[in-house]
């Protein structure tokens, strides 16, 4: 099973270069049925991943540029009133895919935002009092640009909470931008199309095995007191609810099996534990620092064993 991982994550460092440990984290939020979240300056490989990652998943894929005049009909269909038989037929929008990616997702209005709740939420939506359900597997990957740029509208806390992780990629090394740039001579313009890594089947059977992976008595009582820290440090506004702190559970459950582990240890919590929390926190009036200066501060702060 690692060695699929490992085939997919090269294959996605391909067009990604230099990216490694984002690429982990993204697979790992995939594996582990959650939505991403990638925030980060234009440019810089967001829309990259997200196509990369359904080529070497398989899944079919479908993006949307959000912009302000976007309507919440325009991702989730409309019935379309047929004149001959004097009856409406439902026209699906793009939200009827497995992996659908909302680009510069904050660039549009909350109540156009707030039409994926649904769907992330439950793999579901509700058009016109009737519910219908999204393939499977259905996941969203939504880009955003810092909320200092103009035009953009904060996600608010909700939204941000159906995110299993946030990443930012950050730009890339010197010795990987300089082999993008000899790339870009040698080939010239153009997007490389990947190749399948992992199937329908194998996917299912990376799913099984991290609902399998035991988590000790220990190791809950760690991940007990991170969360404890986040609702009764000053430094938080908004601790971590019990929604986050499944997903934390949950996706060190999937990196122990990216590293053909069948239990959970420390240091898995610890890895996922910035891109899973940080986005879920809300840092108090008097604290200066964001929400990853935060998760730093409450990993040296809460002991891995109870003294």
């Amino acid at each position: 099973m690692q060695g699929l991982i490992d085939r997919a994550v090269s294959e996605v460092g391909k067009v990604l270069l230099g990216k490694e440990p984002q690429i982990r984290l993204a697979l790992c939020c995939l594996f582990a049925r959650g939505h991403l979240l990638i925030e980060d300056l234009p440019g810089m490989g967001k829309t990259t991943l997200s196509h990369a990652l359904a080529d070497v998943l398989g899944l079919s894929y479908t993006r949307v540029q959000f912009t302000s005049d976007l309507l919440p009909a325009d991702i989730l269909g409309v019935s379309v009133y047929n004149r001959n038989d004097a009856s409406f037929s439902f026209h699906p929008g793009p939200i009827f895919t497995q992996l659908l990616l909302a680009d510069e997702i904050n660039r549009a209005t909350p109540r156009t935002q707030s039409a994926l709740l649904e769907a992330m939420a439950e793999g579901q939506v509700t058009i016109e009092g009737e519910t219908r359900a999204l393939p499977e597997p259905f996941f969203v990957i939504a880009t955003q640009n810092p909320i200092h740029q103009s035009g953009t509208y904060p996600l608010p806390e909700s939204q941000l909470d159906r995110f299993l992780m946030r990443l930012e990629l950050g730009y890339p090394h010197p010795r990987a931008e300089r082999e993008m740039f000899r790339r870009k001579t040698l080939h010239g313009p153009g997007n490389q199309r990947l190749s399948r890594c992992i199937s329908a089947d194998q996917l299912a059977q990376i799913r099984e095995a991290v609902a399998a992976v035991h988590a000790s008595d220990s190791l809950l009582d760690y991940l007990q007191r991170l969360v404890a820290h986040t609702r009764e440090s000053p430094e938080f506004e908004v601790g971590l609810s019990p929604r986050g702190a499944l997903a934390l559970l949950d996706s060190a459950r999937t990196w122990a099996v990216m590293n053909s582990r069948g239990h959970v240890v420390p240091e898995d919590l610890q890895m996922v534990l910035p891109a899973v929390v940080a986005h879920r926190l809300v840092p108090s009036g008097d604290y200066a620092g964001d929400g990853m200066a935060l998760v730093a501060q409450m990993q040296r702060n809460v002991d891995v064993i109870k003294p």
